[in-house]
């Protein structure tokens, strides 16, 4: 029992913390050292048997496996964003917006940016990073609360665009390797439920904007945001969206062949371009380069700090027991599924980390009960990406915290609404939908 209390009150204690905007770096350790300590794990290798979990490796190994696979993709995001900032790319981009359909749709634009980019195959992770300069400048012109700026990014980016038919993120491919299946499974019901998280997901967030404005917020400016001069001149429109189609062009290019490192070749072609079309715009290249990478070692460390916490629940036995009663749920084996591969990537914080945990699992035992593989694969992909996006997630962290420099206090209510509420109504729709024979 008290190894069941160390790992949810743990989890439980990381949330209440992140919300109270502790540092996460400081946050994180120590509520996966109280996960380690009640299942009974060692604290050092040196303390533990051969084949025995111990605290200090597994956190360190999630730690230090996040960073070795994305530092590179989060620096080349974080650059590309400051170089559109740099060169005005974002600003002309944003003010052509608002003369051709008006302010008070800016937050769909942030919106359609996003989903444009994610479903081009530019990793969830990074996409913040490129839309989140254009999205200030339109939040600003319009006088929207600037709270709501990861809210519109998160619904663009890991709601019905990650986890779609079709879409090229991690999230709808793990599970083709254990259903062999397609990217397209269920693209029938795939098609109706990104209609309503798209639609009802920018209506609720439009709904929770205007409620804000009609309680007296305004956008707040910030020393930290780009000087906006009305005076500077600014690189054209159709100019300044050519990098951003280069690194949705490539990355959609060459994903089959280079996966995510072909995000670093699209990202670093974007600034290229970026500079070849608006060099003249910009202002200090240098400046601008070192803010980019100081951007992404604060970015990444936030979120390996998170992983690292993921890390160690992982290794614990109770984690173990409960992937075990999670995969092993009686009745329609559509609800069983979603709620596992939810529940899991909740505890880690991932959605593609409880796919990778439970799909093992799960496809054996669903496949010998002649379950309907594509409407598992669907329901699956959707389910993950909800309990993924609770305060402590890794992209959750990045978005709010590294890439919009807003607290959980102000920001994820609208945050969680969006990324959590919508996919799981999302979840059980898709389930009624298959359940009918659709």
């Amino acid at each position: 029992m008290l190894a069941y209390i160390g790992l949810f009150g743990s989890l439980a204690l990381l949330v209440y913390l992140t919300m109270r905007g502790v540092n996460l770096l400081i946050s994180a350790p120590l509520t996966a050292l109280i996960a380690a300590v009640t299942n009974g794990l060692a604290f050092f290798p040196q303390t533990a048997n051969d084949d025995q979990a111990n605290f200090l490796t597994s956190y360190m190994n999630g730690f230090t496996s996040f960073v070795g696979s994305w530092y590179l993709m989060f620096m080349a995001g974080a650059i590309f964003g400051k170089v559109m900032e740099d060169t005005g790319a974002a600003d002309s981009v944003s003010k052509w917006i608002v003369e051709k359909i008006g302010v008070k749709y800016a937050t769909f634009a942030v919106v359609a940016a996003a989903a444009v980019l994610t479903y081009g195959g530019v990793s969830v992770f990074i996409v913040a990073f490129s839309v989140y300069p254009m999205a200030i400048s339109l939040f600003k012109q319009a006088n929207f609360p600037r709270r709501f700026i990861p809210a519109a990014l998160g619904l663009g980016s890991v709601t019905f665009t990650m986890t779609s038919a079709g879409s090229p993120e991690i999230q709808n491919w793990i599970p083709i390797e254990y259903l062999h299946t397609t990217p397209y499974a269920g693209w029938e019901v795939s098609i109706v439920i990104a209609v309503f998280m798209a639609v009802g997901g920018a209506l609720w967030l439009n709904w929770m904007i205007k409620r804000a404005v009609k309680k007296g917020e305004v956008f707040i400016e910030r020393s930290t945001d780009p000087v906006v001069d009305e005076t500077r001149k600014l690189p054209s429109p159709i100019l300044s969206l050519v990098p951003l189609l280069v690194v949705l062009l490539i990355s959609f290019i060459f994903h089959d062949s280079l996966g995510t490192s072909a995000l670093i070749v699209a990202l670093t072609s974007g600034c290229i371009m970026a500079y070849l079309v608006s060099f003249k715009y910009s202002k200090s290249v240098s400046a601008t380069l070192a803010a980019g990478a100081m951007g992404a070692v604060v970015a990444i460390a936030n979120t390996a700090a998170v992983v690292g916490f993921g890390g160690v629940v992982k290794a614990t036995p109770s984690f173990v027991a409960t992937v075990d009663l999670m995969t092993n749920i009686p009745g329609n084996p559509l609800i069983g599924g979603a709620i596992a591969i939810a529940v899991i990537a909740g505890l880690t914080g991932s959605a593609s980390g409880g796919q990778t945990i439970a799909m093992p699992l799960l496809a054996p035992h669903y496949i010998d009960m002649g379950v309907n593989t594509e409407a598992l694969h669907r329901t699956i992909a959707i389910a993950s990406g909800s309990l993924d996006s609770l305060p402590h997630g890794g992209y959750v962290v990045t978005t709010i915290n590294s890439v919009c420099n807003e607290k959980h206090k102000d920001a994820y209510l609208p945050f969680g609404a969006l990324t959590v509420i919508i996919p799981i109504i999302g979840t059980i729709i898709a389930i009624l939908l298959f359940s009918i024979g659709m």
